[in-house]
């Protein structure tokens, strides 16, 4: 029962900070974590996200060690950062949170990384809207890895979202259903200021701020990390 207790104040936690706005610094903290996800995950080539998949990506989100798990229940909660291509290159970060649940018997809570790519138009639509569900608005699956993986072209085929996961050191595509992604309204506001919306930031119309180069470096560097491996 105290297991228990403790498992149930975590998960209070961590969907309160959800609603918490982040001062400047802290969403500069949340860019920086997820540009040291990117670079460690890409430095390990036959366990990386494939080349083909980095290619054919419209948007990245990442969200650094967002926190999963459950008693009976299971639940995701965490904040993360996206960027998506544009005509000039890679835009500058939204700024979003992501909760949810799953049903499963399952004990434990976990920290993992979370990185989502973002394939085609729609898939691309999907990240402009105010919120939308995994599994459910948006089509989601699991995202091949390693070197040799894009040679199965299933992935390709109208799924919207590839979804990854990292904990404990290991790297796989990760099912990950139910789970609302919202806009991180207090973050956007503390960060670019009030009235700057997700769809000019991700549309290209927002210069990219101080404290988010190393990000959007991070997203072009897998890139050519991934084609530097094949």
């Amino acid at each position: 029962m105290k297991k228990f207790m403790t498992l149930v104040a975590l998960f209070s936690l961590g969907v309160a900070s959800a609603a918490w706005a982040e001062t400047r610094e802290e969403v500069r903290t949340r860019l920086d974590n997820a540009a040291t996800v990117l670079h460690e995950i890409m430095a390990a080539p036959d366990k990386a996200i494939p080349k083909d998949v980095l290619d054919h990506a419209k948007c990245v989100a990442v969200v650094p060690h967002m926190i999963k798990g459950g008693f009976v229940v299971g639940a995701e909660n965490g904040r993360g950062v996206a960027t998506c291509r544009t005509a000039n290159g890679w835009s500058a970060p939204a700024l979003f949170a992501i909760t949810g649940g799953n049903w499963g018997l399952q004990i434990g809570v976990e920290g993992v990384d979370l990185v989502m790519i973002f394939q085609g138009e729609k898939g691309m639509e999907r990240l402009l809207s105010a919120k939308f569900q995994l599994g459910g608005d948006a089509s989601a699956a699991a995202g091949p890895v390693g070197r040799h993986a894009s040679a199965n072209t299933d992935w390709k085929l109208d799924t919207e979202i590839l979804t990854y996961s990292r904990a404990k050191g290991a790297f796989a595509g990760l099912t990950l259903t139910g789970a609302d992604i919202r806009r991180d309204d207090g973050s956007m506001d503390a960060f670019y200021g009030p009235g700057v919306s997700t769809k000019s930031v991700l549309r290209g119309e927002v210069a990219v701020p101080d404290g988010a180069h190393r990000f959007i470096d991070a997203v072009r560097d897998a890139k050519v990390q991934a084609h530097a491996a094949n």
